[in-house]
């Protein structure tokens, strides 16, 4: 087994909120969260962030092609007091996603909201995929709106594949959650490395460039020391 190792990313961060306990940040896609034990992935959001906030720390992490919001603690104390508040699970999230194939949900009131439980576990004999187990898995729940319904014209497949733009609300936090749930309904995020078919890897690379369709678009939490709601949006780049 041979470790990932990263391309260099050229893309910058972005600060989207700064004050003396803790900065928002856009994440690109193609970079890592925290460095690898590989000199050659040493570069990391939190190797850049360091460079600036010798005392940033991650409060949690998106995966290497996931782009959008991160919260970075800038000491100890607030890490701890914001890692809380994820644990008690007061910290809303939303992503934004193209899926592969045309995603139907069940209508409320203006909305078609969607739904998905499966339970993940590791796949101990296939790292790093983590996989769907009812038996040994943790509960796992996605929740999903449709926004858009869409057929994309492929040159390189000669036809029209159907994609949907969704909102993605994780109920639990698991590993590759929203990656894995999406692929198991059949409807794989485009540009997925390990959870994919023929189609929807040809389709992302073609039309959309090589990165996963995934990005954490908004960001709700309590400020640990103002108290005052912060509700942070950065819109998807595609």
């Amino acid at each position: 087994m041979s470790e990932f190792i990263a391309p260099p990313c050229s893309e910058h961060i972005t600060i989207l909120y700064q004050d003396e306990h803790l900065l928002l940040i856009n994440k690109p896609s193609g970079l890592l969260s925290l460095s690898g034990k590989n000199p050659l992935n040493k570069d990391s959001v939190h190797y850049r962030l360091v460079q600036d906030f010798p005392t940033a720390t991650l409060v949690h992490r998106l995966d290497f092609g996931t782009s959008g919001i991160m919260l970075v603690a800038l000491n100890k104390t607030i890490n701890g007091l914001l890692t809380k508040q994820f644990q008690n699970k007061t910290v809303s999230k939303t992503y934004s996603a193209i899926l592969f194939g045309h995603v139907f949900g069940l209508q409320q009131h203006d909305k078609e909201i969607g739904y998905i439980d499966a339970p993940i576990a590791k796949d101990v004999d296939n790292f790093p995929f983590m996989k769907i187990c009812h038996e040994k898995g943790k509960p796992s729940q996605s929740q999903f709106e449709v926004i858009e319904r869409l057929e994309i014209e492929s040159v390189h497949l000669q036809e029209a594949i159907p994609i949907t733009k969704v909102k993605f609300v994780p109920i639990t936090g698991r590993t590759h959650q929203l990656r894995l749930h999406s692929h198991y309904v059949k409807h794989p995020i485009l540009g997925c490395d390990l959870y994919k078919n023929a189609t929807s890897e040809v389709l992302a690379e073609e039309v959309f460039g090589p990165r996963l369709l995934l990005h954490a678009q908004r960001l709700r939490f309590q400020h640990p020391v103002t108290h005052e709601m912060i509700d942070m949006v950065c819109e998807a780049p595609f």
